[in-house]
């Protein structure tokens, strides 16, 4: 295993922690938020020092890693950095344990937003920035992960060559400064938009900033208790409506929106996507319920954000949860089985029983009516990440109900977890209190929230590397 060129990469996600940390005291520095800046202080000590401690330990490796190590990278990346996001939370006023605050940090480096604070609004509004950040740095790393290291030709259980056709050869190392400026930029130009537009629709200036990073991230921490509170006039969600589309689609849906040719080479999964929505819109409507309140809630459950305005009827959450394992586009923040799996898995089907009927027709195996076609890879893959989530869903469930939380919420909570969404309203889980879970439970929710975006199968990868040596 090459440790020092994983060393060196994993050096590099400090940074950026460091450089939230040194905004957080500008910001309570500029309010006169003196209560806990030293927090701050510790982690952009904390930070550099570990990151310099790694860059100085693998400055002299290949710089190269295969796919295997490059998981093991994305791993070690969530738990360094879920620990240097802790440290606020543990050595704030609030009493906050060590395992709640790892728990807060993974919650929001992976946009789960699971919070084991009950009264936001009594929080430090430096310690809910840093919530909020945690959740906007973790869509960010993803992103990355996404294009750089989950696009390999080799293991692409996450098929975004579907949906992505830019060079992600990890030799080039041009190819993958270009991808990551390129997201870069196009994550901070959305944010900034998003901020804009809350500010103009009347939010509060410390409000917007918060919101822009959540609803980037597809995430689900906010800044007071009740997103009602926050969101009231029809120009606010209209605006938070587009937010969550912004997050569902393709992250380069915007770069390629002057590319008539490559939009709609590149985004077909974007269009079904959207027909999908419409049709559960259409679908919902029928009952008695606010238009705008059920394709906002439609969205959120696309987008795996869980965030919604009103308290649908509880025969509907079932529903509402089965569109979370969906979730959006490949190439996004989103979590879930994902619609190209789906499509892939009953296409099949339905071409086995047509060649049962008539054996002499002609198969027709491209996806989303692209020029790409779809492999015997690509069906085994998609039957197995099938079959991992619901696996992974019957463990978790499992570990739960241990916990006396009752069957019917573990079974949600596990399906939320695993789709990286906030147990909201919508869901009928906004009562759990996450403070009264066993460890056990606690430390099994941090696992699976990891899992919800690396997919079951990287650990599998990693088991069978490390115990056979292959």
């Amino acid at each position: 295993m090459n440790f020092k060129s994983i060393s060196f990469f994993l050096s590099l996600f400090c940074f950026p922690i460091g450089f939230l940390a040194f905004i957080n005291i500008l910001y309570a520095s500029y309010f006169d938020y003196f209560l806990s800046i030293e927090t701050y202080f510790i982690t952009l000590l904390i930070s550099l020092l570990m990151g310099a401690a790694l860059l100085y330990y693998g400055k002299n490796s290949q710089k190269k890693i295969n796919f295997i190590e490059q998981l093991i990278l994305i791993i070690f990346t969530y738990f360094l950095a879920s620990i240097l996001i802790a440290v606020p939370f543990y050595l704030s006023n609030y009493q906050v344990t060590f395992i709640n605050s790892i728990f807060e940090s993974i919650s929001g480096l992976t946009g789960t937003g699971f919070s084991t604070f009950k009264n936001i609004k009594y929080l430090d509004p430096t310690l809910i920035l840093w919530r909020s950040s945690s959740q906007w740095i973790g869509g960010l790393y993803f992103l990355l992960f996404l294009v750089i290291i989950f696009s390999n030709k080799s293991f692409n259980y996450k098929m975004t060559d579907f949906v992505y056709s830019g060079d992600s050869n990890l030799k080039s190392e041009v190819n993958i400064k270009d991808n990551i400026i390129k997201i870069l930029i196009i994550y901070s130009v959305l944010s900034f938009i998003i901020l804009l537009l809350l500010s103009f629709s009347g939010l509060r200036l410390f409000n917007s900033l918060n919101m822009s990073m959540t609803l980037i991230s597809g995430g689900g921490f906010l800044p007071t208790n009740e997103i009602n509170k926050i969101i009231s006039n029809n120009f606010q969600k209209i605006v938070f409506f587009f937010s969550l589309i912004i997050s569902m689609l393709n992250i380069f849906i915007l770069f390629n929106l002057f590319n008539k040719k490559i939009l709609i080479k590149d985004h077909k999964e974007d269009f079904y996507l959207i027909i999908i929505l419409i049709l559960l819109f259409i679908l919902i409507s029928l009952n008695d319920y606010s238009a705008v309140n059920v394709i906002i809630s439609l969205v959120s459950c696309l987008a795996n954000s869980g965030l919604t305005l009103f308290k649908p009827d509880t025969n509907l959450s079932l529903y509402f949860l089965l569109i979370t394992i969906i979730g959006g586009s490949i190439i996004s923040n989103t979590s879930g089985i994902k619609l190209i799996r789906f499509y892939i898995l009953l296409k099949i089907t339905s071409l086995e029983i047509i060649k049962l009927i008539s054996p002499n027709s002609v198969i027709n195996k491209t996806i989303l009516n692209s020029d790409k076609k779809i492999s015997d890879d690509n069906i085994r893959i998609s039957f197995l990440i099938f079959i991992s989530f619901f696996l992974s869903l019957f463990i978790l469930s499992s570990l739960l109900v241990v916990d006396n939380i009752g069957f019917e919420k573990s079974f949600k909570l596990s399906i939320l977890t695993l789709t990286n969404t906030v147990n909201s309203e919508m869901f009928n889980m906004q009562n759990i209190n996450f403070n009264n879970l066993l460890t056990s439970s606690k430390l099994s929710l941090i696992f699976f929230m990891i899992v919800g975006k690396i997919e079951l199968i990287s650990i599998f990868l990693i088991f069978k590397k490390v115990i056979f040596k292959d």
